[in-house]
């Protein structure tokens, strides 16, 4: 009899492994079979001319520099505006906020914000700095847009990583002699850098790719010089990527792909980068 037990949870559990493995499979599978032939289709277009160059004949022709130095500006504009700000609201949250209905209600407004399609953000972007802050249509409006829209994430992804840090951290530092501000600035930030730095990467992610926000605020259809203040509109990759598929009679395919090919990069690097930080920062924790 216990033997025939035996046999059965064995028989349950490679059942089980099995399942999970492959629904591991059929996750991950698609999303290798698009990166692959995003590369194959737009591999071909790949040259120094196309990632240096301005686009021409129609942007049929020529190259995406100005999609991609927009890109840049877009995402180091909005990290600027949204993760010093991310992060000390995380740290109120966590370290110095009471537990009361109105906290309570701030962090479930936070997770809601986070649901609320772009779409919408761009459009709040529109009449708030666009229009009532007479921003224009602007790297600086675009940026803001883009940070409100990665605060929820941010936030929620950093006071989750403080709230992980073992409470005796705390109470050690503070016994030793230590303020609160000091204790959470370098012992309870460093323990949490990992997962703060997740929740960044993701928030900016985001706003890397996204066309709806900056379609309103900041994005122009082509510019035949590069943006040289904030007050300027620039291209962008998501929204150039937008234009040549939808808007451009017969584009040449590869350089759609092309176009797809660079943003994915761009956002892959970011992945990488972060993921080193991150490991690094891992390597060093004390639990």
């Amino acid at each position: 009899m216990k033997h025939l037990l035996a046999r059965n949870r064995h028989l349950v559990q490679r059942i089980g492994f099995t399942s999970i493995t492959m629904m591991a499979f059929a996750t991950v599978f698609p999303i290798v079979a698009t990166v692959i032939y995003i590369l194959i289709k737009g591999g071909p277009a790949i040259s120094l001319e196309f990632l240096t160059g301005f686009p021409h004949d129609g942007m049929r022709a020529g190259g995406i520099l100005p999609a991609i130095i927009g890109t840049v500006y877009l995402t180091l504009g909005t990290a600027v505006f949204s993760v010093p700000l991310g992060i000390a609201a995380a740290i109120y949250l966590s370290e110095y906020a009471a537990d009361t209905p109105l906290t309570r209600t701030i962090r479930i407004a936070i997770i809601n914000l986070a649901g609320i399609p772009s779409v919408v953000y761009g459009l709040f972007g529109l009449g708030l700095f666009v229009l009532f802050l007479n921003f224009g249509t602007s790297i600086l409006a675009a940026s803001l847009t883009l940070s409100i829209m990665t605060l929820p994430v941010i936030i929620s992804t950093a006071e989750e990583s403080l709230r992980a840090v073992p409470q005796a951290f705390r109470t050690v530092s503070i016994s030793l002699g230590a303020t609160r501000w000091q204790t959470i600035q370098r012992i309870v930030l460093k323990e949490a850098l990992p997962g703060i730095l997740t929740g960044v990467i993701l928030g900016l992610e985001r706003a890397a790719g996204e066309t709806a926000p900056i379609l309103f605020t900041g994005a122009a259809f082509f510019l035949p010089r590069l943006p040289g203040s904030p007050f300027d509109a620039t291209m962008a990759l998501p929204y150039h990527l937008f234009v040549i598929s939808t808007q451009v009679p017969e584009m040449p395919i590869k350089i759609q792909y092309g176009t797809a090919l660079v943003l994915l990069v761009f956002v892959l690097t970011m992945n990488l980068i972060a993921t080193i930080i991150r490991s690094r920062a891992r390597a060093k924790r004390q639990w």
